[in-house]
């Protein structure tokens, strides 16, 4: 597929298929600009457009649509709703072609005539389709006419039985591949959930691009980094030069690395700041750091003055493929960890890959086992990528550690279009998480890194899998292998089992008094059980815990 320059989404289709209303959402959705192009006409004659077909005839119009369609093609990160025939212009499809991709909103004939009598009936004035002496079959003659110059689009919806806000999701979907396809940017794949829709993007030494990727996404005012003190003796200065150059007013709040930080006594150190600092719910703020740091930073920008604009600027393996995506905020109680939080998504997240080589051995071995689950549930091509090229992306191999960041940020923000608040599908991304959040309250968040209590929690529900008969052995042993070669520990030692089973009874996924454990019948194949007998828990951490 060849290249295409414009970063515009442009709406054609039949009248009542929706493209003002969709449009203004996509853009909404995406913090870009909109441009209604018969709206920008009547603006322009001070007239509207059966009063210009009235006085001046189709040929005057169809030469200002073309001009107002030039216009909103000259410019980028617009979504543009065009009049039901300005497909019909040659010179009209060339301008839509070489802008971006072109979207059709489609609807039945039958469709689209209920539609134009119920505009009529709120609206009051007869809609010119329903002047012809039988409308439908004027209307099914017109769709006819136009279907071949339609079919020019990249993306179509069919908007008959959805909603507003089902076609904006699928007209983002289409952006999110077509981009993918065409453009060949850097940045993977989008969030495109209920709430919210953003970019992340990965790349390498991608950090310097910051502050332009804050104004495509809109964001302006001051920025408040958020970080703690060892990655911001590392890039804090180079943050916010780089913000600074984009025009940016800049101040920063520095905390304690560690999980310990992550806290409300923190969080109300941090709102103390911003009230000293002034904020205004223009201004930004900015989590630079690892998975700590994003959840500390986004809980505070979830809730000062009922919300601020957040961006995530991940430095850790676990935060780029994981913690920074999918608007998870939190802060630990000392009985569990994450269980005074909200969703709270970010306006856009930024992996700058190149960070890594100064994170410590220790938290990039923690971060593999993020990676690794994202594979073992939903992706076995990902396993096996794993598998062949453990040791080239443990020596940090660039373009292998750019493919692996970017498939995984692309599984986990897929699961989180499709189920933004933990309903249904999301739930899997909780594979060896009931178990780790056990382990990590159990020792006072203390003794294990996130991954480490991760890769250990795996195991136990790998076990757990093959004692309810529904794992073969062998893939049990094969994710223990693999995990041991990132260097990841499978078991664990001196953990009070009693103390653990009580941190995992209050786990965020009890359901009905029941853990609801997700468990593999084959990599690639999760499944959430509610119904796994307590003595073979009991037994499998005796296992695991030795």
């Amino acid at each position: 597929m060849g290249k295409r320059a414009g970063s515009n989404i442009i709406l054609i289709g039949f009248s009542t298929t929706g493209k003002s209303k969709v449009g203004k959402k996509v853009a909404e959705c995406l913090s870009w600009g909109f441009v209604d192009t018969d709206s920008e006409i009547e603006k322009i004659s001070a007239k509207t457009i059966p009063e210009i077909f009235a006085q001046h005839g189709e040929q005057y119009f169809r030469d200002l649509e073309r001009e107002v369609l030039k216009k909103a093609c000259s410019g980028g990160r617009r979504v543009i709703a065009t009049g039901g025939g300005a497909i019909l212009d040659p010179q009209n499809r060339e301008l839509m072609f070489s802008s971006g991709m072109i979207t059709c909103l489609e609807a039945q004939a039958e469709t689209i005539y209920r539609r134009l009598l119920d505009d009529t009936a709120t609206s009051g004035p007869l809609r010119p389709l329903l002047v012809a002496d039988d409308p439908l079959q004027h209307i099914n003659y017109l769709k006819e006419f136009r279907q071949p110059y339609y079919d020019i689009a990249d993306w179509t919806v069919h908007t008959d039985n959805l909603s507003l806000d089902e076609v904006a999701q699928e007209v983002l979907r289409g952006w999110q591949y077509w981009s993918r396809a065409y453009r060949q940017e850097d940045d993977v794949c989008m969030v495109i959930a209920q709430t919210s829709c953003y970019p992340i993007f990965v790349g390498w030494g991608s950090l310097r691009d910051l502050g332009k990727r804050m104004h495509q996404a809109d964001l302006s005012g001051k920025a408040f980094i958020i970080s703690d003190e060892t990655v911001f003796s590392l890039y804090g200065t180079q943050l916010k030069d780089c913000l600074r150059d984009a025009g940016f007013t800049t101040s920063s709040i520095v905390v304690p690395p560690g999980e310990a930080t992550k806290s409300l006594d923190s969080a109300a150190k941090i709102y103390h700041r911003l009230v000293e600092g002034r904020a205004e719910r223009k201004d930004v703020i900015v989590a630079l750091g690892g998975g700590g740091v994003g959840d500390l930073a986004g809980f505070v920008a979830a809730t000062f003055l009922r919300g601020l604009p957040l961006v995530q600027l991940p430095t850790s393996l676990v935060a780029m493929v994981d913690a920074a995506i999918g608007g998870k905020t939190a802060v630990n109680h000392p009985q569990a960890k994450n269980i005074i939080g909200t969703f709270y998504q970010p306006r856009l997240v930024l992996a700058d890959v190149q960070t890594l080589a100064t994170l410590p051995h220790r938290e990039l071995v923690s971060g593999w086992a993020e990676v690794a689950k994202h594979s073992l549930i939903l992706d076995a091509g990902f396993f096996q990528f794993l598998e062949d090229n453990v040791d080239r992306l443990t020596k940090l191999d660039p373009e292998l550690l750019l493919e692996a960041i970017k498939r995984s940020a692309a599984i986990k923000a897929k699961v989180v279009s499709e189920d933004e608040k933990e309903t249904g599908k999301r739930t899997l991304l909780n594979y060896g998480h009931t178990i780790a959040h056990g382990l990590e309250a159990a020792t006072n968040y203390e003794r294990f890194l996130h991954g480490e209590a991760v890769a250990i929690g795996m195991m136990g529900a790998a076990m757990l899998s093959e004692r309810m008969g529904i794992l073969e052995p062998s893939v049990v042993e094969r994710q223990k292998v693999l995990l041991s070669r990132f260097g990841l520990p499978s078991s664990s030692s001196g953990i009070e089992l009693a103390r653990l089973l009580e941190a995992m009874g209050l786990d965020k996924k009890m359901q009905g008094g029941k853990i609801r454990w997700v468990l593999l019948q084959d990599i690639g194949q999760p499944v959430i059980r509610n119904d796994v007998p307590a003595e073979q828990v009991i037994d499998m951490l005796k296992c695991l815990i030795v």
